[in-house]
């Protein structure tokens, strides 16, 4: 990464938190290095540890329009891909040859080669051909209508000098394009279609792309769909773009050995970026689904990426180098490494995701913010992982094989402080790190094999609701903070095994308790908890084995006592098992606690089982 590029992290990581002071406060971000990548950071240079430090710092509650403001402008106009084919030069495929009726347009045996600024529609077959244009700083607009092309040496469409090239797809046409087996290490074309310039495709037909020896569609510059069916199937990525890929439109669909969708420029700051505006992306690939050198966006569309790895590398499905925004559209993806990940940051901002993962749902370096929309981990590892965790609105819903949420990373920058021991001074013994989980607003709601809210630092609940359906296992933990865990508003209800037991810490605003039970209840049991005068304050049916409950609202009072029954019933809404309202009826009273004393037995809260 260039020293350009962390320079631009910088400021944007400054300019957001100018703008908002409260949430980057909340934020607190920072630098780290991830657990995946932690061996390849120590083995690797200075250079590159600075760089991924300076990717981790940028500011993670960025909006989609000030990200994409601090990018290269896209260099695709309205109506670029608006043209009329009557006024255009005509080329005529013929098999082995091809013949035009216009100027600025040479035929040399099976390669036609366009050399002026115009409109050209191309209609027919070359067996083993090319079209070239060479025409510098000129744009050229290319109309396929019934275009089928393949060439054995090399591109289909080689654009190699132009200003802008547009690719348009004529109304009703099918068009194909076919490329050399393979090419020379150097070789400047290695695409079916490639271009060395700008890149437009748009229109209303369809165009079938066959990468055979290297890419399926690459611009060294920008690439721009806004429209057409593409179905694109590459040896290697599958649509590139150098400087951006941005689709506003169409039907893409890429089946690719390597990436699916990439801008690889990390030379330029505001460069090698991707994103959508609309339309449809489907992805199948070998290699990363979505891969943005710098910044992904996506405000609007649908976005469906199954990244699945042939070999031991690591396939994720929508990957950046700085930030990645999701503020519109859906995204559904199924990855065999992480569902989401951010070499800096991650923001999920109004977009519906669902998110199934052979590692984690969501990853970033450092901030990791939640402020809109939907987001459904199906499965992974550890649900959402990042240095600094911030849930501020929206409806996220975690299952994890081990941890569900994970505030953590390599460094640790209070590591000699130590645990604090005891029950709501979390850590049994481990360092507290600079890592935080703050929620604010919204529903969090957890199932987790391993530790189900966990920080390797300190955790902060002011608002939303958080139901942590945790562990069965003694080595795990609903809660799981190695500093202070502490509650001032909102609603948490975590239930899991009690083998090791993390509760508020006295500093809580709001009054929580802590119940562990003799014996376990099995899934499909209905927990009530009622004040001195018998009211229910907290209604719950458990999805699984639970032995201890810890609990805070808006009822509790510290010092007061509460009593835990099983039985009754419940109604309204649930959110992950915390009913809206509920009725003792024939209920057991199971247990009495004292709201703010922790109970007694079990460990001294954090670690077990999951990654730190």
């Amino acid at each position: 990464m260039s020293a350009y590029l962390n320079l631009r992290i910088f400021r944007t990581k400054l300019a957001g938190a100018l703008a908002s002071v409260g949430l980057a406060t909340a934020a607190l971000a920072g630098c780290s290095s991830a657990t995946d990548n932690s061996a390849s950071s120590a083995a690797g240079s200075g250079s590159e540890s600075s760089a991924s430090s300076a990717a981790a710092a940028v500011d993670g509650s960025q909006k989609a329009a000030a990200v994409l403001a601090d990018n290269q402008d896209v260099h695709a106009v309205a109506g670029d891909t608006e043209v009329d084919a009557a006024g255009a030069v005509g080329i005529e495929l013929k098999g082995d040859s091809a013949s035009s009726d216009g100027d600025g347009v040479k035929v040399d045996g099976s390669t036609v080669t366009i050399t002026a600024a115009g409109t050209y529609r191309v209609g027919g077959t070359l067996d083993d051909g090319q079209i070239v244009v060479t025409a510098p700083e000129a744009k050229v607009t290319l109309i396929l209508d019934g275009a089928k092309i393949s060439h054995s040496k090399g591109a289909a469409i080689d654009v190699t000098d132009a200003d802008e090239a547009v690719v348009v797809l004529a109304d009703g046409s099918a068009n194909s394009l076919a490329d050399a087996a393979s090419y020379a290490d150097d070789a400047e074309a290695n695409a079916a279609l490639h271009s060395a310039a700008d890149l437009t495709i748009g229109g209303s037909g369809s165009l079938t792309v066959k990468g055979n020896g290297n890419d399926g569609i690459t611009s060294t510059d920008g690439l721009v769909i806004q429209g057409g069916t593409l179905t694109v199937d590459a040896a290697d990525d599958g649509i590139r773009g150098k400087d951006y890929v941005v689709v506003n439109g169409g039907t893409v669909t890429v089946t690719a050995k390597g990436d699916g969708l990439k801008a690889d420029n990390t030379e330029d700051a505001d460069r090698g970026y991707i994103a959508v505006g609309g339309g449809t992306v489907k992805v199948t690939s070998a290699g990363d689904g979505i891969d943005a050198a710098t910044d992904l966006v996506a405000t609007a569309g649908k976005v469906t990426v199954t990244s699945e790895a042939s070999d031991d590398s690591s396939a994720h499905g929508l990957k950046s180098g700085v930030i990645t925004v999701l503020e519109g559209g859906t995204v559904d993806v199924t990855s065999s490494a992480d569902a989401l990940h951010g070499d800096g940051a991650v923001h999920l901002d109004g977009a519906a995701a669902t998110l199934a993962a052979g590692d984690d749902g969501v990853h970033a370096e450092g901030d990791l913010v939640i402020s809109a929309g939907t987001v459904k981990v199906t499965r992974a590892n550890e649900g959402l992982e990042g240095k600094d965790i911030l849930v501020s609105g929206g409806s996220t819903d975690v299952i994890s094989g081990d941890d569900g949420v994970n505030a953590s990373g390599s460094e640790s920058t209070s590591a000699d402080e130590g645990g604090q021991g005891g029950f709501g001074g979390g850590g049994g013994g481990e360092g507290v790190g600079d890592f935080t989980v703050t929620v604010t607003g919204g529903t969090l709601v957890i199932n987790s094999e391993g530790d189900g809210f966990d920080s390797n630092g300190t955790a902060s609940i002011t608002g939303g609701t958080v139901v942590v359906n945790g562990p069965e296992r003694n080595g795990n933990g609903a809660l799981d903070v190695n500093g202070d865990l502490t509650v001032s508003g909102g609603t948490l209800l975590a239930a899991g095994s009690a083998g090791m037991l993390v509760a508020p810490a006295d500093g809580s605003e709001q009054g929580w308790l802590s119940a562990t039970l003799d014996s376990a209840l099995q899934a499909g049991e209905t927990v009530h908890i009622t004040d001195s005068d018998g009211k229910v304050v907290a209604s719950y049916v458990t999805s699984k084995a639970v032995q201890n409950i810890v609990y805070s609202g808006e009822g509790i009072e510290n010092g007061e006592e509460y009593t835990v029954h099983t039985g009754g019933s419940t109604s309204g809404t649930s959110t992950g098992g915390l009913a809206e309202s509920g009725e003792l009826g024939s209920a057991e009273k199971t247990t009495t606690v004292t709201a703010g004393e922790a109970p007694e037995g079990g460990g001294f809260g954090g670690g077990g089982g999951g990654r730190p």
